[in-house]
Protein backbone atom coordinates (compact mmCIF):
# COMPACT_ATOMS: atom_id res chain seq x y z
CA UNK A 1 0.00 0.00 0.00
CA UNK A 2 0.91 3.47 -1.12
CA UNK A 3 1.48 5.40 2.00
CA UNK A 4 3.13 8.65 0.83
CA UNK A 5 1.08 11.54 -0.50
CA UNK A 6 1.73 14.45 -2.89
CA UNK A 7 0.99 17.28 -0.12
CA UNK A 8 0.17 16.17 4.27
CA UNK A 9 -2.68 17.19 5.54
CA UNK A 10 -1.72 19.69 8.30
CA UNK A 11 -3.09 18.70 11.73
CA UNK A 12 -3.14 21.29 14.65
CA UNK A 13 -2.18 19.09 17.44
CA UNK A 14 -3.96 20.40 20.74
CA UNK A 15 -2.21 18.51 24.13
CA UNK A 16 -4.53 17.28 26.56
CA UNK A 17 -4.65 18.80 29.96
CA UNK A 18 -2.06 19.43 31.87
CA UNK A 19 0.94 18.02 29.55
CA UNK A 20 2.16 19.70 26.72
CA UNK A 21 2.88 19.81 23.15
CA UNK A 22 6.14 17.76 23.63
CA UNK A 23 4.45 15.35 25.75
CA UNK A 24 1.81 14.58 22.87
CA UNK A 25 4.36 14.35 20.31
CA UNK A 26 6.27 11.65 22.34
CA UNK A 27 3.06 9.63 22.72
CA UNK A 28 2.20 9.17 19.45
CA UNK A 29 5.18 7.59 18.56
CA UNK A 30 3.04 4.54 19.90
CA UNK A 31 2.09 5.02 16.11
CA UNK A 32 4.21 3.64 13.41
CA UNK A 33 6.50 6.38 11.92
CA UNK A 34 4.92 5.60 8.06
CA UNK A 35 1.38 6.95 9.54
CA UNK A 36 2.80 9.92 11.16
CA UNK A 37 4.60 10.89 7.87
CA UNK A 38 1.27 11.16 6.21
CA UNK A 39 0.45 13.67 8.02
CA UNK A 40 2.24 17.68 8.77
CA UNK A 41 1.79 17.28 12.56
CA UNK A 42 2.16 20.67 14.25
CA UNK A 43 2.48 20.44 18.01
CA UNK A 44 1.98 23.40 20.28
CA UNK A 45 1.53 24.22 23.90
CA UNK A 46 -1.57 25.56 25.62
CA UNK A 47 -1.20 29.23 26.98
CA UNK A 48 -1.55 29.16 30.45
CA UNK A 49 0.69 27.10 32.78
CA UNK A 50 -1.15 24.36 34.39
CA UNK A 51 -2.36 25.01 37.87
CA UNK A 52 -1.94 21.49 39.57
CA UNK A 53 -0.74 18.30 39.19
CA UNK A 54 -0.47 16.54 35.97
CA UNK A 55 -1.34 12.68 35.45
CA UNK A 56 2.16 12.04 33.37
CA UNK A 57 4.04 13.79 36.42
CA UNK A 58 6.88 11.27 36.70
CA UNK A 59 6.70 9.87 33.46
CA UNK A 60 7.21 13.13 31.38
CA UNK A 61 9.02 16.06 32.89
CA UNK A 62 6.90 19.11 33.14
CA UNK A 63 6.28 22.23 31.99
CA UNK A 64 2.49 21.33 31.69
CA UNK A 65 -0.13 23.82 30.13
CA UNK A 66 -3.66 23.47 30.10
CA UNK A 67 -6.08 25.27 27.47
CA UNK A 68 -8.45 26.92 29.60
CA UNK A 69 -8.29 28.79 32.99
CA UNK A 70 -11.70 30.30 35.02
CA UNK A 71 -9.44 33.10 35.93
CA UNK A 72 -7.96 34.04 32.90
CA UNK A 73 -10.72 32.84 30.35
CA UNK A 74 -10.66 30.22 27.50
CA UNK A 75 -7.74 29.57 24.37
CA UNK A 76 -8.88 29.33 20.96
CA UNK A 77 -11.72 32.17 20.91
CA UNK A 78 -11.22 32.29 17.08
CA UNK A 79 -10.13 29.90 14.49
CA UNK A 80 -10.62 29.49 10.76
CA UNK A 81 -12.85 26.80 9.31
CA UNK A 82 -11.73 23.32 10.44
CA UNK A 83 -11.61 20.83 7.70
CA UNK A 84 -11.29 17.27 9.77
CA UNK A 85 -10.72 16.44 13.47
CA UNK A 86 -8.99 13.45 15.15
CA UNK A 87 -10.08 13.06 18.73
CA UNK A 88 -8.06 10.93 21.00
CA UNK A 89 -9.82 10.36 24.09
CA UNK A 90 -12.16 13.57 23.04
CA UNK A 91 -15.45 13.96 24.64
CA UNK A 92 -18.54 16.17 24.82
CA UNK A 93 -17.46 19.05 27.33
CA UNK A 94 -19.67 18.86 29.91
CA UNK A 95 -21.58 15.61 29.06
CA UNK A 96 -24.74 14.32 30.38
CA UNK A 97 -23.25 14.10 33.79
CA UNK A 98 -22.07 18.13 34.28
CA UNK A 99 -24.08 20.82 32.53
CA UNK A 100 -22.70 22.47 29.57
CA UNK A 101 -21.31 25.62 29.91
CA UNK A 102 -22.95 28.25 27.16
CA UNK A 103 -19.96 27.79 25.05
CA UNK A 104 -20.23 23.91 24.39
CA UNK A 105 -23.78 24.21 24.00
CA UNK A 106 -23.42 27.21 21.21
CA UNK A 107 -20.41 24.37 19.83
CA UNK A 108 -22.84 21.51 19.78
CA UNK A 109 -26.16 23.12 18.49
CA UNK A 110 -26.16 21.74 14.65
CA UNK A 111 -24.51 19.04 13.96
CA UNK A 112 -20.65 19.37 12.88
CA UNK A 113 -20.24 18.08 9.25
CA UNK A 114 -16.03 17.97 9.14
CA UNK A 115 -14.51 14.14 8.67
CA UNK A 116 -13.74 13.01 12.20
CA UNK A 117 -11.96 10.52 13.29
CA UNK A 118 -12.24 9.00 17.15
CA UNK A 119 -10.38 6.40 19.27
CA UNK A 120 -12.49 5.36 22.31
CA UNK A 121 -10.28 3.42 24.55
CA UNK A 122 -12.70 0.82 26.75
CA UNK A 123 -10.89 1.71 29.34
CA UNK A 124 -11.14 5.63 28.79
CA UNK A 125 -12.49 6.81 32.17
CA UNK A 126 -14.23 9.40 29.68
CA UNK A 127 -15.54 6.88 27.11
CA UNK A 128 -19.42 7.50 28.19
CA UNK A 129 -18.58 11.30 26.94
CA UNK A 130 -16.52 10.31 23.85
CA UNK A 131 -19.60 7.82 23.08
CA UNK A 132 -21.62 10.97 23.47
CA UNK A 133 -19.54 13.03 21.72
CA UNK A 134 -19.83 10.91 18.56
CA UNK A 135 -23.92 11.91 18.25
CA UNK A 136 -22.87 15.54 17.23
CA UNK A 137 -20.75 14.39 13.77
CA UNK A 138 -21.88 13.20 10.73
CA UNK A 139 -20.39 9.94 10.45
CA UNK A 140 -17.84 10.03 12.98
CA UNK A 141 -15.13 7.37 12.18
CA UNK A 142 -14.16 5.28 15.04
CA UNK A 143 -11.27 3.59 16.47
CA UNK A 144 -11.73 1.18 19.52
CA UNK A 145 -9.10 -0.06 21.31
CA UNK A 146 -8.80 -1.70 24.66
CA UNK A 147 -6.88 1.01 26.66
CA UNK A 148 -7.44 3.74 28.69
CA UNK A 149 -7.34 7.52 28.03
CA UNK A 150 -3.96 7.17 26.22
CA UNK A 151 -2.67 7.69 22.42
CA UNK A 152 -3.44 4.03 21.46
CA UNK A 153 -1.15 1.30 19.79
CA UNK A 154 -2.40 0.56 16.54
CA UNK A 155 -4.01 -2.65 15.90
CA UNK A 156 -4.09 -3.96 12.10
CA UNK A 157 -7.90 -3.05 11.92
CA UNK A 158 -6.93 0.13 13.35
CA UNK A 159 -4.40 0.99 11.55
CA UNK A 160 -6.38 0.30 8.36
CA UNK A 161 -9.14 3.04 9.17
CA UNK A 162 -6.86 5.25 10.34
CA UNK A 163 -4.91 5.05 7.19
CA UNK A 164 -8.14 5.07 4.88
CA UNK A 165 -9.52 8.08 6.80
CA UNK A 166 -5.96 10.01 6.47
CA UNK A 167 -6.20 8.74 2.35
CA UNK A 168 -9.92 10.58 2.45
CA UNK A 169 -8.98 13.54 4.16
CA UNK A 170 -6.29 14.09 1.64
CA UNK A 171 -8.50 13.63 -1.16
CA UNK A 172 -10.81 16.15 -0.16
CA UNK A 173 -8.44 18.65 0.36
CA UNK A 174 -6.96 18.31 -3.00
Amino acid sequence: MEHQLARKPRVLCLHAFRISGKIFEKQTEVWPEFVRETMDLVFIDAPFPAEGGSGVQGEFDPPYYEWFQFNQGVALTSVPKIKFVMLICGGKFGGSNFSSPKLAQNAFSSPIECPSLHFLGEKDIGLTNGIELLDSFVDPVVINHPQGHVVPKLDEKGLETMIKFIEKVHQELL
